[in-house]
């Protein structure tokens, strides 16, 4: 068995020692982008072994200026006679596509003179309108950035380009990161959201609702892990990397570790006391980066109850003020559809982007009449 290698590192070096020499050699003097990006542990650098059994290996993305896509069939036919079989140890050869797992390609040993690779041709449109469910990047509106998959943008400006004669790079550069305006918005809407259910930790408790305690800490705690991305300027992944990716951001290891105990906490004294200062560390942290004018916070009773909070909606209200003027001013704060964990059949769907950026067009075509 071969020795693991990480699947970016094992891309580009197949790349520049197995495909480029080809394409030099048949097609001299032909510009086009190559490398690693999209969907795929290997593409934010989160692979392990057990990643090799399906859709990983040597593998890269070629893109073609529209005036060459017509050489696409050749050049993959150039590919599947030249390149070699095994490389590094593994299979470049890959199974047809699983109609029974949603396209699923399995690496597999050769069967003949000729080899499947695992390699993709488009042009720049052509890959963005299937991938994010959008070709034109020069013109993008404030809710359009609502509707693509948060995991998607990462995957795309993840990535990495080994040749990138098109320039591809730079126009992905433009989705680095939400506008200014958009990243307001999903602030003041997790805050917001957290505020909804900031009581019920010890509300559920109190009347003998353990799990539903434990359900709503769980969702503050969530809040509170994509706040952070938001003010670190980071895309979050989708569930499976998201612990992963929140563990490596640059805050306060206090918070991190206070959202950890929140959530392995033996009782609703030790998950309050956790959960309520993890907010309150989070809503600081929000004070110390002057994004709106500072919020006096500390942990105080919800009305005259036993019940700890900082009055998250505080928080959400400071920075709705920041909003105003642009299309998000009176929006429900509801965030965005992907970072509702489990709705991946909808948000993961490019053709069902313009639904969902009609829909917060329609709430704020409302909310503006």
């Amino acid at each position: 068995m071969a020795e693991f290698i990480k699947g970016m590192k094992l891309a580009e070096s197949f790349f520049e020692e197995a495909a480029r020499p080809l394409l030099a050699s048949r097609y001299p003097g032909l510009s086009y982008s190559a490398g690693l990006l999209g969907f795929g542990s290997d593409v934010l650098g989160y692979d392990d072994f057990t990643s090799c059994d399906h859709m990983w290996g040597p593998r890269f993305y070629l893109f073609l200026a529209p005036e060459d896509i017509g050489k696409r069939e050749a050049i993959m036919d150039l590919f599947s006679r030249k390149l070699p079989p095994v490389y590094r140890g593994f299979s470049v050869n890959f199974s047809e596509p699983d109609p029974e797992d949603h396209g699923v390609r399995h690496a597999e040993q050769a069967d003949g003179d000729r080899i499947s690779p695992l390699i993709y041709i488009y042009t720049e449109t052509e890959y963005l309108n299937e991938y994010l469910g959008c070709g034109d990047l020069s013109a993008l509106r404030e809710t359009d950035w609502l509707s693509f998959s948060e995991h998607k943008l990462l995957a795309l400006t993840a990535g990495k380009f080994f040749q990138d004669d098109l320039k591809m790079a730079d126009r992905l550069s433009n989705l680095n990161f939400y506008p200014e305006s958009v990243r307001l918005y999903l602030i003041a809407s997790n805050w917001s959201l957290a505020a909804e259910e900031q009581a019920f930790v010890r509300r559920c408790a109190d009347v003998g609702d353990e799990t539903g305690s434990m359900l709503a800490c769980a969702r503050i705690a969530e809040r509170l892990m994509r706040l952070a991305f938001l003010y670190c300027r980071r895309y979050a992944p989708y569930s499976k990397w998201f612990g992963t990716a929140f563990a490596r951001l640059p805050i306060d290891p206090e918070i991190k570790e206070r959202i950890r105990l929140s959530l392995a906490a033996p009782d609703i004294e030790t998950r309050e006391e956790h959960l309520v200062n993890a907010q309150l560390l989070m809503a600081k942290f929000h004070n110390e980066l002057g994004i709106t004018e500072p919020v006096p916070v500390s942990i105080q009773n919800y009305f005259e109850r036993k019940i700890l909070v900082i009055w998250a909606d505080r928080m959400a209200a400071a920075v709705k003020q920041k909003l105003q003027g642009t299309v998000f001013e009176e929006m429900p704060l509801i965030g965005s559809l992907s970072e509702v964990a489990n709705f991946t059949a909808l948000t993961e769907q490019a053709q069902l982007r313009r639904n969902i950026a009609d829909f917060y067009d329609s709430l704020a075509q409302k909310r503006q009449r």
